[in-house]
C-alpha cells in the first residue's frame, strides 16, 4: 500500500470541478484509492463521496492506494493534487 498527504491550496477546496477530475483520474487505475479527511473517508472513484468530505482550503488530506498498479496510481494522483489542488 502507498500513501501520501497533501494540504489543499485551492481557495475553493475540493469543489465539483476538481472533484470530478480527481474521480476521473482515479478511475484510470485498478487499485483501491481512498481519500481521508479527519475521521471521514471516501472512495476516490465516487464523485459524491469525495464531495461529501467537504474539503476546504487549508485542510490536509491523506490518500491511500492499494492494488496491482499502486505505484503508477501514486505518481498520477499525487501529481494531480499538486497541479490542481
Amino acid at each position: 500500500m502507498k500513501e501520501f498527504t497533501y494540504k489543499i491550496c485551492d481557495e475553493l477546496g475540493i469543489h465539483a470541478r476538481p472533484a470530478g477530475l480527481a474521480v476521473k483520474e482515479a478511475g484510470k487505475f485498478k487499485s483501491k484509492i481512498t481519500i481521508y479527511k479527519d475521521e471521514k473517508q471516501a472512495d476516490m472513484k465516487r464523485l459524491f463521496a469525495v464531495m461529501g468530505l467537504s474539503v476546504k482550503q487549508g485542510d490536509t488530506v491523506r490518500v491511500t492506494i492499494d492494488g496491482e498498479d499502486e505505484e503508477q496510481a501514486l505518481v498520477s494522483i499525487e501529481g494531480f493534487f499538486r497541479n490542481n489542488l
